[in-house]
């Protein structure tokens, strides 16, 4: 099978994309973990497929390296709407799109940023060593001193697979330091990738919403700036106690570069 593939990333987070609106595109495990291998395949973070559908513009069909879906993926959803107005999908700069966690909208700011609107969370658990919440997936957010000397695979992997976050089929894990500014960095281990990647979009998501919770951010609207291995971006929210709203993910999202692949 021959398939043709676009590769982007958002903010590092990188992606193999495919046009699957005429022709039904079905990728096994295996197909799917070959794609995402950096050595023998095109190498990504993951695999996401644009689909037709009624409902919205498109439909976004993410799957980790390891064949895992049914999670949200806040960087890939930026790339598959740059990725959906480069292949003329709509010539609106404003798409909406299907993803498992529901319907989602996203900007095209110009030819390097998107931003796209979260879903809406109060779903959240607050522990000792650190908060739980639901950003369209699974996220534990802990807080360091110094960024560069967490072991972010090592203790990332540990939690991950923690009996308290088994409910939620495990989860990913962040590592946040907070600046002199009040600006966040982030260093997230990514569940299904089973390593620390460049960046996450829902974890940049999770992160700045806990980081307005341990600061005790009055209510209202926010801005806050996250910095990441390789980019900095936006999350822009709504905060009523616990509960969150009118969440944007605001960034990067370029193309890298397109081929075919023999499956």
């Amino acid at each position: 099978m021959r398939l043709h593939f676009y590769k982007y990333h958002g903010a590092g987070n990188d992606f193999v994309l495919f046009d699957a609106r005429k022709n039904d595109i079905n990728l096994s495990v295996e197909q799917i973990t070959k794609l995402c291998d950096r050595h023998f395949g095109v190498g990504a973070d993951g695999v996401i497929l644009l689909k037709k559908t009624p409902m919205a513009d498109f439909e976004m069909a993410f799957y980790n390296p390891d064949g895992t879906s049914g999670m949200m993926c806040g960087n890939g959803g930026r790339c598959i709407t740059m990725f959906a107005r480069h292949i003329g999908v709509s010539n609106n700069s404003v798409f909406s799109f299907l993803a498992s966690d529901g319907m989602h909208f996203a900007r095209v700011v110009d030819e390097k940023t998107v931003a796209l609107k979260m879903t809406n969370t109060d779903k959240l658990e607050i522990m000792e060593d650190g908060i739980w919440i639901d950003t369209g997936t699974s996220h534990f957010v802990t807080f360091v001193k110094d960024l560069s000397k967490a072991d972010v695979v090592a203790k990332g992997r540990k939690l991950r697979y923690e009996a308290r976050f088994e409910k939620h089929n495990g989860t990913n894990v962040d590592f946040v330091a907070i600046s002199k500014t009040n600006d966040i960095s982030v260093r997230t281990y990514e569940r299904g990738v089973e390593d620390e990647t460049l960046a996450c979009g829902t974890g940049i998501v999770a992160s700045a919403l806990v980081y307005s919770i341990k600061k005790k951010l009055k209510d209202g609207k926010h801005s806050i700036n996250v910095n990441t291995l390789h980019d900095n971006l936006t999350v822009e929210f709504e905060k009523n106690g616990n509960s969150f709203s009118s969440i944007m993910l605001i960034g990067s999202a370029v193309k890298v570069f397109e081929g075919d692949i023999v499956l």
